[in-house]
């Protein structure tokens, strides 16, 4: 009877880390929509390697985690810890869903880009 108990345990155990991982998988296809409906490009360009204004950042194959991070940091505000400030960005974000930023930055990252990185 324990051991069986033990099985049935294990079994929600791992359909829950399923289920996690499963609703935190990013799409890019929804990340495409989602910056076409916010029009991100208007400010980082059509192909987000050439921003309007040299201060913005390219965002074309950006680290996927940094890019996450910005975007909530955004939402946060300037006042909050780990927070950012800026007029629009924060409007840009206030309404994405921690899912739709998850997106919007697994599409971001599968651009090709000019980006230089170093190790």
């Amino acid at each position: 009877m324990k051991m069986n108990k033990s099985f049935i345990l294990a079994g929600l155990l791992l359909s829950a880390t399923f289920a996690l991982q499963a609703h935190a998988a990013a799409n890019v296809a929804a990340g495409k929509l989602a910056v076409e409906k916010s029009n991100c490009a208007s400010c980082h360009g059509a192909n987000f390697n050439d921003p309007v204004d040299p201060s913005y950042p390219k965002l074309a194959g950006q680290h996927r985690d940094y890019l996450e991070h910005a975007l909530i940091a955004y939402q946060r505000g300037g006042d909050a810890a780990n927070g950012r400030s800026n007029a629009i960005m924060g409007g840009q974000v206030k309404a994405l869903s921690r899912q739709d930023i998850r997106n919007i930055a697994a599409y971001l990252h599968s651009l090709p880009s000019s980006l230089v990185l170093r190790k």
